[in-house]
């Protein structure tokens, strides 16, 4: 079925999901989360992945994932069992984890706020070594900082889970691109989600427009690490 948008513009469902975590309470709505989130990600998740698929030149696309509802709580002091939140991705085909792989689309619906992103999200020792021989490389680090200064001007915003507080040792602390060199990984965060549009079948083409245009970007990440 083609995406209808989800069951509100807020997904207020999450809300009340963190101040009720309780079994009790989320079984009794689990319904609601099913038919309001967790299936209009998947229709919206399969239906961008086809739409994009060609501008992907370079890399294929695997399939979309969502991730579970559930929280993994065994080392954490934190044992509230359900996330505020649902996230699906579409990965590009590449071994490892598919935290480690670069991701053409990443969508966040739920608290603390909803957004959309793309790029490389955590790179394992191996990726991160040759990430850091890209950047250094005055050609593909000239790449990178076009492909990167064309997306801000269209309203995306770089950013990395994690970074280091110096330049990684055998790299000039002094080099032109030595924001990049202290990164653990690498995303573009998209323009805000437009009010609504959560609730919206227009979100499936918003979507569409904007991974298009961060799929340089995907591409550039998964040439460099792999």
């Amino acid at each position: 079925m083609a995406f209808q948008g989800f069951a509100d513009p807020d997904a207020r469902f999450f809300r009340l999901l963190a101040k009720n975590q309780k079994r009790e309470w989320f079984q009794a709505r689990k319904a609601e989360f099913e038919a309001g989130y967790h299936e209009p990600m998947q229709e919206l998740l399969a239906e961008v992945a086809a739409a994009v698929d060609a501008s992907f030149e370079h890399c294929e696309l695997d399939a979309p994932k969502i991730f579970r509802i559930f929280r993994d709580v065994r080392f954490s002091k934190d044992k509230s069992p359900y996330k505020t939140h649902l996230g699906g991705l579409i990965p590009t085909r590449q071994q490892g984890k598919v935290t480690e792989v670069p991701m053409a689309l990443y969508l966040h619906v739920g608290e603390p706020r909803s957004f959309a992103a793309a790029g490389h999200y955590m790179m394992s020792p191996e990726q991160l070594g040759k990430f850091r021989a890209a950047v250094a490389d005055d050609t593909r680090g000239h790449e990178l900082d076009k492909l990167l200064a064309s997306l801000k001007k269209k309203g995306f915003s770089p950013d990395s889970h994690d970074h280091y507080q110096r330049v990684p040792k055998g790299y000039d602390p002094a080099h032109p691109r030595a924001e990049h060199l202290k990164r653990k990984g690498l995303t573009v965060g998209f323009p805000a989600l437009p009010a609504g549009i959560l609730a919206s079948k227009k979100l499936s083409p918003w979507l569409v427009k904007h991974v298009k245009t961060a799929a340089p970007l995907v591409e550039w990440l998964v040439l460099a690490t792999h």
